[in-house]
């Protein structure tokens, strides 16, 4: 059944990259407008903290707390495509091994770095635009001193009249914690740019994205006697925010994921190094001493709340994050420093599968015919499971729906009750919460062997 096309055609290209990315288990990139189902309050919240906090000077953290597949990287990145249409710089990283807050073989720095790889504006939404960034200031200043101040490009002057709006920028940063040199790399970047000097220009991008491994060097090069290092990348994200707010932009909005890594630490002291890191952040966008800054980080609840290994276990971290004992089931409080997703209803469920049907159809150029009617028969099959009201996850529900419809599209004849029916056919294996393992494989040589199995829970 060929299926009729809306007057709001979705390019191939999204539709691909959606239906790929659900396939797979990971969060699409772009169009996720197309499958976005509830949620409404969380993104209100965190929509509030980016207009209402951030862009008036202020700044702020959240936690967004759930399980895996539960709809935490979706709900970062869905976040991250409203504040790139709201104009705010928005910079994203995972956490790995290689990268935490901070660490002996400078893994800060490591996320530093991969910071300030994946800036976006809006007009570059793909990565990669703090040098564009840079280039685009300049050339509004040029264009201001042509059209605000009546001076032509040719005349000896110009230089001169756009350095005093340069400078002026700048200044504002000097009296911050390592300002004067950040004004100064930035000073060097202009000259490179007036003069030609393409080696200055790169020299002063190196030193911002951090990547100078000695002092030496950098002086050298740009005549500053500071680098930025492990024990420092957080203070010119700080600096990097009010930048780019001076530049034009409403504020600067951080996306760190997967801090599960920092639960996965082996090592008692490097886990509580990173905690201590984690800790100045919050106290830092918490108390005002950071501004136009918004930090959003995607935990799990066992990271969170063990008391042996996780953020609990750090006691100024527990004080500060543990939930009012008047929440409870039905009553949530949505100003605290954790966003905890609720499941999605069964309502919820039901319009997600048939959002996923449409574009599934649109991508083939053909409905395979599934009703609205077998939609809920699915639903109702998976949360009839052993275990499913507490393991089940969007991540599953979806990946298993594609799964019948690709086979569906591929063997024609098929019906949607054949599949899902048959003897052969499994819904993705629910298991214990993956996170329940963590402690117990990353425990090696902390702990004696019986307080591994602290963890589970019967």
């Amino acid at each position: 059944m060929e299926i009729a096309m809306s007057t709001n055609h979705i390019p191939k290209r999204v539709l691909s990259a959606i239906l790929q990315s659900l396939s797979a288990g990971v969060v699409p990139r772009i169009g996720l407008e197309h499958i976005a189902v509830g949620r409404k309050h969380e993104i209100e919240a965190l929509l509030h903290d980016i207009d209402e906090v951030v862009a008036e000077g202020g700044a702020s953290f959240r936690f967004i707390l759930g399980r895996y597949g539960s709809g935490k990287s979706f709900l970062c990145q869905l976040i991250r495509n409203y504040a790139l249409q709201r104009n705010f710089v928005v910079m994203d990283a995972d956490l790995s091994p290689t990268r935490r807050l901070t660490g002996p073989q400078g893994q800060g720095l490591s996320l530093y770095r991969e910071l300030l790889t994946n800036a976006a504006t809006k007009t570059r939404p793909d990565g990669g635009a703090f040098s564009a960034l840079l280039e685009r200031w300049i050339s509004d200043l040029q264009e201001q001193v042509v059209y605000e101040d009546g001076v032509q490009p040719h005349e000896p002057r110009f230089r001169m009249m756009v350095e005093r709006r340069i400078r002026s920028t700048i200044n504002q940063m000097e009296g911050m914690v390592h300002g004067f040199d950040f004004a100064t790399v930035i000073s060097e970047y202009w000259r490179g740019h007036i003069t030609g000097e393409d080696a200055r220009k790169s020299a002063a991008l190196r030193w911002l994205r951090g990547e100078y491994s000695t002092k030496g060097e950098a002086r050298q090069a740009l005549g500053v006697r500071v680098i930025i290092d492990d024990s420092s990348w957080y203070d010119y994200i700080k600096l990097l925010a009010h930048f780019v707010t001076s530049i034009g932009y409403r504020g600067l909005i951080l996306f760190i994921d997967e801090a599960v890594n920092l639960y996965k630490i082996s090592h008692k002291a490097s886990r509580n190094s990173n905690y201590e890191r984690l800790l100045t952040l919050f106290n830092d966008t918490t108390q005002g001493k950071a501004r136009y800054l918004g930090i959003i980080m995607g935990v799990t609840p066992q990271m969170v709340e063990d008391e042996r290994r996780g953020l609990y276990s750090y006691e100024a971290l527990r004080s500060r994050l543990e939930e009012s004992r008047f929440v409870r089931d039905g009553l949530r409080d949505l100003t605290g420093p954790i966003i905890r997703l609720q499941p999605l209803t069964a309502e919820e469920t039901f319009v997600l599968l048939q959002r996923i049907r449409e574009l599934h159809a649109m991508f083939h150029r053909s409905d395979v015919g599934v009703s609205d009617q077998e939609i809920e028969y699915f639903i109702r099959e998976l949360h009839q499971r052993l275990g499913a009201d507490q393991l089940l996850t969007p991540r599953e529900i979806v990946r298993d729906f594609l799964s019948i419809l690709n086979i569906m599209v591929q063997n024609p004849g098929v019906e949607f009750m054949d599949v899902l029916g048959s003897d052969e056919f499994a819904p993705a294996r629910l298991t214990a919460d993956p996170e329940a393992l963590v402690a117990e494989v990353a425990d090696s040589g902390e702990d004696d062997a019986a307080s591994r199995y602290k963890t589970f829970e019967l």
